[in-house]
């Protein structure tokens, strides 16, 4: 499913070859230079750190809409919550780009992993008080994505400066794994955990965070982009991602593409929950449920990695559309949790192979001073319109049920498939850009 995510997740980019870590002989080749395995070192304690703090959040997100409905029995105030947690991405992810581009990025992962931690502590201690809210979790769920907004851009912008530029989309493919992975094991731990003490899932995410901060002080590569050009005002410094991102129409139609896809997928997951619930599940087989989910993403992104180089964007783009609007209303006839889980994960396995051809497509066109802010233009316009699938999940559930909420979501994701073949950018989208001698993308 996407992110940018596709690009659930982002567009993710690649800076231009350092010479300070490898080198070019006359025919173009790449020689590794000796920089490179301490390059791959920074890269690995992040990218551990980072899965136990992506299986952390996996947990406590199960649990999360889990305790909302145990505590208030409402869906609406579950899709509030939830909305509260995406609102970020929306009006945090603009000004955030350029403020990552100048602020000190080591120093912003890290505040960001302590932050999140901070707040989130909270909800075992209003669990073991007995005054649990939903005007404190959405209060956490927002700080929660507040510090995602800034570590995601951090993280994605510091990548060009650990990892070798020739090497870049394995590492995407490994940050891929690394969350379906989690998505994967998360879910099942989540609900089980949940079902043990409903404040054990959120105790396990607060020191998967502490674990993540020890990751991120092993990192010793300078992660700053160094650039002689005159500062911007802040006002265009967060502009220039929107400005790039328009001027490209195969990225600007991908990124709206994303955006509907988001908004479908962010209201399904809440859906599903209480169509699971609605057939007498429990907390464990929601719990297994998404894992299986997950699985599928995670099957895919081990198959993106190999598979990326055989697809065009077209294809891509077309494709995945076509396959969820043909997934999507197996949801309404399916009353087993399991049954469940293995249609979504199928829905699932497509969104990574749309990660990496469209970030790779991207990230050879955009250059590493620029990263933190088209990134963040491209996650405000496709993660922007999360806050209003959570409230639009709670209200379908209220007015239609989960049934027939299956079949709007549907009915939208049919409607966005027909828009991607019929896009001019997508169908005449050009191939991915040859690269010089020297590394640098041929225009």
């Amino acid at each position: 499913m996407p992110s940018f995510r596709p690009v659930s997740t982002v567009v993710r980019t690649k800076s231009h070859p350092a010479s300070s870590s490898r080198s070019w002989d006359p025919t173009g080749t790449v020689r590794p230079a000796r920089a490179e395995p301490v390059a791959w070192l920074g890269w690995f304690t992040l990218w551990s750190g980072q899965v136990v703090s992506t299986l952390g959040a996996q947990t406590s997100g199960t649990a999360m809409p889990l305790l909302v409905l145990a505590a208030t029995g409402s869906p609406s105030d579950a899709g509030i919550v939830g909305a509260a947690g995406t609102l970020p991405y929306l009006v945090a992810h603009l000004p955030a780009g350029p403020l990552v581009d100048r602020w000190n990025r080591r120093r912003i992962l890290l505040i960001s992993e302590l932050c999140a931690g901070l707040a989130l502590s909270t909800i075992p201690i209003a669990i073991w008080l007995g005054r649990v809210t939903a005007a404190h979790l959405a209060v956490v769920a927002f700080v929660q994505g507040l510090c995602f907004v800034f570590f995601g851009l951090a993280e994605r912008a510091a990548l060009p400066k650990i990892v070798p530029a020739m090497l870049l989309p394995t590492a995407i493919a490994h940050n891929e794994a690394r969350g379906r992975g989690a998505a994967l094991a998360g879910p099942p731990l989540g609900g089980m955990l949940f079902g043990i003490d409903r404040a054990l899932p959120f105790l396990a995410d607060a020191l998967s965070y502490v674990v993540a901060c020890i990751g991120l002080l092993f990192i010793r590569s300078d992660l700053q982009n160094q650039t002689t050009t005159p500062s911007e005002s802040l006002w265009r410094a967060t502009t220039a991602g929107l400005r790039w991102v328009w001027r490209h129409p195969l990225i600007r139609a991908a990124i709206l593409l994303i955006a509907a896809s988001n908004l479908v997928f962010q209201a399904l997951i809440l859906i599903l929950v209480v169509l699971a619930q609605h057939h007498g599940a429990t907390s464990t087989s929601i719990g297994t449920m998404l894992g299986i989910y997950s699985g599928g993403g995670l099957a895919g992104a081990l198959a993106a990695s190999k598979l990326h180089r055989q697809f065009t964007p077209k294809t891509v783009i077309v494709g995945v559309n076509w396959i969820w609007a043909a997934l999507l209303p197996l949801f309404a006839f399916t009353s087993s949790p399991l049954l469940i889980g293995v249609v979504g994960a199928a829905c699932a396995f497509v969104g990574p192979l749309w990660n990496v051809v469209i970030i790779n497509y991207t990230t050879v066109l955009v250059p590493n001073e620029l990263l933190g802010r088209v990134t963040s233009a491209a996650m405000t316009l496709s993660w922007g319109v999360m806050p209003v699938a959570s409230l639009g999940a709670g209200y379908l559930l209220t007015t239609l049920g989960p049934v027939g909420s299956v079949f709007v979501l549907a009915t939208v994701m049919l409607v966005t498939a027909v828009t991607a073949t019929a896009s001019p950018a997508v169908r005449h989208a050009p191939p991915l850009p040859p690269r010089t001698d020297d590394g640098r993308t041929a225009h």
